[in-house]
């Protein structure tokens, strides 16, 4: 199979400067990336993917069995990496791909040597002790909603995810990303990402990570960000200056800036 048309990879950027691998969250492509990747290129080298479903991958590639759970995903993400043989890069993931990160890192720890995380939430429904900012019956619905008008609820969606209301051009945009996916794919990756459970998982998160999290974010609130920190063993934890769950895209500044400070201490 070839991966780099099956999840349509672009490697971009220093060839000889560490590898960063940039991997985007539920109903994105790697076009979410497009504000980041300047501030990178220059001294890293960049890889840029869609999961299949999404973007430019090979629809053809699609496996409702395979892409029922994360860690489907976590195997196309190691496949690339090493069809590409890439060695200890940065994964930086946004949303459900933070989780996707550290299943791949756990796969194949020579292959990714640290994990930034943006907008991470390692569950998403609320449980004893742990509050994800859902509860099972919220879940229900938005998957039913999603599964009976996909158009529809990623209109009414995308600007609620997106935030930044005073900006409704960044609402439109993600809209009209969700709206550019398959809608069938879409609901597997829609039911994978908002069921999973990743609690467990953090805790074996060897590797160097980055926790990035918003002030204010209905998908992922800031308990999840300090519960994310608290499981990874060594972790730093920033709260950047931004509403919503898509930094990169809202304050992208403030993002780049965290993770270019965070690669520059990785040795």
């Amino acid at each position: 199979m070839d991966i780099g048309r099956r999840n349509n990879v672009n490697i971009i950027g220093n060839p000889r400067g560490r590898t960063v691998v940039l991997a985007h969250g539920f109903g994105c492509d790697q076009n979410m990336w497009r504000l980041t990747v300047p501030a990178l290129a220059e001294e890293y080298r960049v890889v840029l993917f869609d999961y299949v479903g999404s973007g430019g991958a090979d629809p053809s590639a699609f496996s409702e069995d395979r892409y029922a759970s994360l860690e489907g995903y976590a195997r196309d993400v190691v496949e690339l990496c090493e069809a590409s043989d890439l060695r200890d890069a940065v994964f930086v993931g946004h949303s459900v791909s933070a989780m996707i990160g550290v299943l791949a890192a756990d796969m194949a720890a020579e292959r990714i040597g640290a994990l930034v995380m943006v907008a991470p939430s390692a569950r998403y429904i609320d449980d004893d002790g742990y509050r994800g900012g859902f509860s099972a019956e919220d879940i229900d619905e938005l998957l039913a909603s999603l599964e009976s008008n996909y158009l529809g609820w990623s209109g009414a969606m995308a600007p609620v995810i997106m935030g930044n209301a005073e900006r409704p051009e960044l609402g439109e945009e993600l809209a009209n990303s969700f709206c550019a996916t398959d809608p069938d794919m879409a609901r597997v990756f829609a039911r994978t990402t908002f069921l999973s459970d990743s609690r467990d998982d953090l805790k074996r998160v060897r590797v160097p990570t980055l926790v990035l999290e918003c002030t204010q974010d209905v998908i992922a609130p800031r308990e999840v960000g300090a519960f994310v920190h608290s499981a990874v063993p060594g972790s730093a934890l920033v709260t950047l200056d931004a509403t919503g769950h898509c930094p990169h895209l809202s304050a992208p500044e403030a993002t780049n800036e965290a993770i270019r400070t965070f690669l520059a201490g990785l040795r």
